[in-house]
């Protein structure tokens, strides 16, 4: 989806993490043969002021909220790991999700609660919502995207254990099928400690709590 050919100016890269915003020309020329065909099958006329440049902004659209297709979530994590004498619970709540769901390529999205329990070494914080992210930008079920949170953190920072709670809000159930607007989503994974009702209920009593 990126253009090989360009090399990220240092601005372009943040801890590791090249923001993408460069795409390869001919992959985005494709793209947009087909939305045009969209636009003239669903009856809209793609001649008109309003939609001339559509297809082609679509195509960009769809290759920046499907690039977790082109990063290693693994690497990332792994490029800010740290050894540090620390086993208390380590938490990252609020991440922000931004998905689209493989079924109808509609939007979810909705907040992520992360925790781990270090065995040796700790990561960058920035590290964990940069892997949301990973996993979030390609088509995905929620299910499925707890899980690959999971376990990338657990294979990654062998840590004692890992929890990830996600609450998301689904545009295929709001905006078509049963057209519920008010409806949350919550799926949770856990291995190690977190498996213990004492360690998981800590877990999940800090992220209901506000601080101040």
């Amino acid at each position: 989806m990126i253009d090989e050919n360009h090399i990220p100016d240092r601005d372009d890269d943040i801890d590791g993490y090249t923001k993408i915003d460069r795409y390869n020309p001919q992959l985005i020329e494709s793209l947009s043969a087909n939305y045009l065909n969209v636009l003239k099958q669903i009856g809209e006329n793609p001649e008109r002021d309003g939609l001339l440049k559509t297809p082609e902004r679509i195509a960009k659209a769809m290759l920046f909220l499907t690039h977790g297709y082109d990063l290693d979530a693994k690497t990332i994590l792994s490029s800010a790991m740290f050894k540090e004498d620390y086993s208390q619970m380590v938490i990252v709540k609020d991440i922000e999700v931004y998905s689209m769901c493989e079924h109808h390529m509609l939007p979810f999205f909705g907040k992520a609660h992360i925790a781990y329990i270090p065995n040796g070494y700790v990561v960058g914080l920035s590290k964990i919502p940069r892997i949301v992210d990973v996993f979030a930008r390609r088509l995905q079920v929620q299910e499925r995207l707890t899980n690959e949170i999971r376990d990338c953190i657990q294979e990654t920072l062998n840590p004692f254990g890992v929890g990830v709670v996600i609450e998301c809000r689904h545009l295929c159930m709001s905006m078509r099928g049963v057209q519920k607007q008010n409806s949350v989503t919550t799926t949770s994974a856990f291995t190690g400690e977190f498996l213990k009702e004492k360690t998981r209920t800590e877990f999940l009593n800090l992220i209901s709590a506000k601080l101040g």
